[in-house]
């Protein structure tokens, strides 16, 4: 993602597809008005194009939970992970550790990229409680340290109406299994 910002031509596309969904989608967000949503991310160029980079991936980020005090929450909301980050492997010293086939790019690296943070186990069982999400596909979710140390990486689905969380190493990708992001504003 370049340092540019968005064209104005973008910008309101990319407000506009947020409005609707935003208004499609009341049971994720009580308390919230899309007007004050809307000044809020014309203040925030930077934010901005972390939602767009959220959606252009298939991410389709929406405001997510109560409104609180002086945060708004924007979340991947896709069905099914994000189409377009999928088949990545966890970090770079999984990346680095592949001796054949790898992937073409990372999660953290891509994460860090978009300007956005990873999904946490909670973040996941907290999305979850807002809708269905991974019926068919995984995500991959921000792992603690004491487990990334030992190779290993944490991902979650939902299955037989249960949100589930697994485990990995964390150099294996699969074409089913992406991530979620989580922008705060």
């Amino acid at each position: 993602m370049s340092n540019k910002t968005l064209s104005s031509a973008s910008q309101c596309e990319l407000i506009n597809t947020l409005k609707v969904r935003f208004e499609n989608n009341p049971q994720r967000h009580s308390g919230f008005v899309w007007s004050d949503i809307e000044k809020i991310l014309t203040a925030n160029p930077q934010k901005l194009r972390s939602l767009y980079q959220m959606e252009v991936s298939g991410g389709e980020p929406d405001v997510v939970g109560d409104c609180p005090k002086g945060n708004i929450v924007f979340v991947d909301c896709s069905k099914e992970s994000p189409l377009y980050r999928r088949s990545l492997c966890y970090d770079r010293n999984a990346l680095d550790s592949r001796k054949s086939n790898p992937p073409v790019a990372n999660v953290m690296d891509v994460v860090a990229l978009m300007g956005v943070e990873l999904l946490t186990e909670e973040d996941y069982l907290w999305l979850q409680t807002f809708g269905e999400f991974d019926l068919k596909s995984s995500s991959w979710l921000k792992t603690p340290t004491e487990i990334r140390s030992l190779g290993g990486a944490i991902f979650g689905d939902r299955r037989y109406s249960r949100v589930f969380i697994y485990h990995n190493g964390a150099e294996s990708y699969y074409s089913s299994r992406g991530f979620r992001t989580i922008l705060k504003i």
